[in-house]
């Protein structure tokens, strides 16, 4: 089950992972980003003491074990567009990306 609500204009999804899942990437909060550098300022911040492991493809943890998406917010748009080869190509990059995402990269994925 998924509930999705707002907080003073950001915008959150809730996955109940029932009993079994804790304090885990069940859990995430996606941060939307515009920008290149907002992603990195994010993304710098959020990862600093946190899991090298858990960082990929735009997720990653924080010193604190929680879970976060630090993303384009053109990001759904492009591996849901109609046109499946332009976001197979999308997320091939995606996929490719080990650490935070390069919205360029994607870009011209998406363009082809």
């Amino acid at each position: 089950m998924t509930a999705e609500f707002e907080l003073e204009g950001q915008k959150y999804v809730a996955l109940n992972g029932g009993p079994k899942y804790k304090f885990t990437e069940a859990i995430s909060f996606i941060i939307n980003c515009e920008t290149q550098e907002e992603l990195a300022y994010y993304w710098e911040r959020l990862s600093e003491g946190g899991g090298e492991k858990a960082q990929v493809c735009g997720w990653l943890k924080d010193r604190f074990g929680v879970s976060w998406q630090v993303i384009p917010a053109t990001l759904n748009d492009m591996v849901s567009d109609e046109d499946t080869k332009k976001s197979e190509r999308v997320m091939k990059a995606l996929l490719k990306m080990k650490t935070k995402i390069d919205m360029e990269e994607l870009r011209q994925a998406y363009e082809g």
